[in-house]
């Protein structure tokens, strides 16, 4: 199984110097290390004294740096390109008169939003590609690599909710005899039966399943938070610790890295605003001797973490309970309009997975208390 680390925090706390160090630190340690990196440009290459490129490429002993790492730079052009020719590819294989094949995906621009999920999708396939040990994840940091994990939750809402609309309503029960003979008219395939029951739509419902699974499992995904030791990158760090709590993301730890004037981080302030998230104070390192000190200093990042869930169910007091550190009573508001149960924190809205048990309850009551959200069902 492979475990993804991805760095969290406010930009200039040194998260791409962590995420080098941590692939370091798990080389060292025998495992199968790939380094993936959303930023573009020639930083990530300057650091580790080899050219990155938009394939795996294999970082070799330099300066300071052991190396025996793999590293990419993924080029959202190239992936935008590869992904349209294999729609092509698939509507060619099912439809009998494909209307993608006249555009081509060389003529394609990236439009917001289009890079983070095609990132997502790549980080996938090295993963299901069973190479390596550990991926570890340099992105944004920030709100955007959130709602990148937080997607994957997303897509399963709207295809459960959709189909579940969709199937019950008394269109569908209108045209639901004529689906299987024009379907059968217009696929190549020859589809028969209702078409959420083809094995082409189960494919992409098992495979939202399985990601929205490795978001919750700290064994396959976990964060880190980086952060300074002044006031700013504290508390963004810790907004951010509790956005990703909201989306069922483990954050495993906080790193503290040492200020630019050279002197020690002080990990005390951070240490209270994180509790009880382990905190790691890191040196302060010269550019000429930098990784050494720093991989000697993080801690272990592939063990079992023992830190509070961002949800646990008491079925027989019908109760849930969230934890958002970062909030309090008046930054969260909680809905239910229908069946669903939206908890809005932060620029964040999530639907909570419920159990069987509770599922379709109504809510009676809510209280935030020692920062969780408690809530209660009738």
């Amino acid at each position: 199984m492979t475990l993804i680390l991805t760095f969290l925090g406010k930009g200039g706390t040194g998260r791409t110097t962590a995420a080098i160090a941590a692939a370091q630190k798990l080389t060292n340690e025998g495992k199968r290390v790939l380094l993936v990196s959303q930023e573009a440009g020639p930083a990530l290459s300057i650091l580790v004294g080899a050219t990155v490129a938009a394939s795996p490429t294999a970082i070799p002993a330099n300066t300071g740096l052991a190396g025996g790492f793999q590293a990419v730079q993924p080029q959202t052009t190239s992936l935008l390109e590869e992904n349209w020719e294999r729609l092509k590819k698939f509507e060619a294989q099912y439809l009998r008169d494909p209307f993608f094949k006249a555009v081509f995906g060389q003529e394609l621009s990236v439009i917001p939003g289009m890079d983070d999920f095609l990132a997502l999708n790549a980080i996938r396939e090295y993963t299901e590609s069973n190479q390596y040990d550990v991926i570890v994840h340099d992105g944004p940091g920030n709100q955007s690599s959130l709602r990148l994990w937080g997607a994957i939750g997303g897509v399963d809402w709207y295809f459960r909710r959709f189909k579940q609309v969709f199937q019950t309503s008394q269109f569908y029960r209108s045209i639901s005899p004529f689906i299987a003979p024009i379907t059968g008219a217009i696929f190549s395939s020859g589809l028969s039966g209702d078409i959420w029951s083809q094995p082409e739509t189960q494919s992409v419902e098992g495979m939202v399943a399985k990601g929205k699974a490795l978001v919750r499992d700290p064994m396959q995904l976990r964060a880190y938070v980086v952060t300074g030791d002044d006031e700013v990158a504290i508390a963004t760090g810790k907004y951010l610790w509790s956005a990703a709590q909201q989306i069922g993301l483990t954050v495993a730890g906080t790193f503290v890295n040492a200020t630019a004037s050279g002197q020690p981080a002080e990990a005390a302030s951070a240490a209270a605003a994180f509790d009880p998230i382990p905190v790691t104070a890191l040196p302060f390192c010269e550019s000429g001797n930098r990784w050494q000190p720093l991989v000697e200093a993080l801690p272990a990042l592939t063990e079992p973490v023992s830190v509070p869930s961002a949800m646990s169910v008491d079925v027989v007091a019908s109760q849930v309970k969230l934890f958002l550190p970062g909030f309090d009573k008046s930054q969260v508001k909680l809905t239910q309009y229908g069946p669903e149960v939206t908890v809005e924190a932060g620029d964040q809205r999530h639907n909570v997975s419920l159990p069987a048990a509770l599922n379709g309850r109504k809510v009676t009551g809510a209280k935030f208390q020692s920062g969780y959200l408690i809530i209660s069902f009738g």
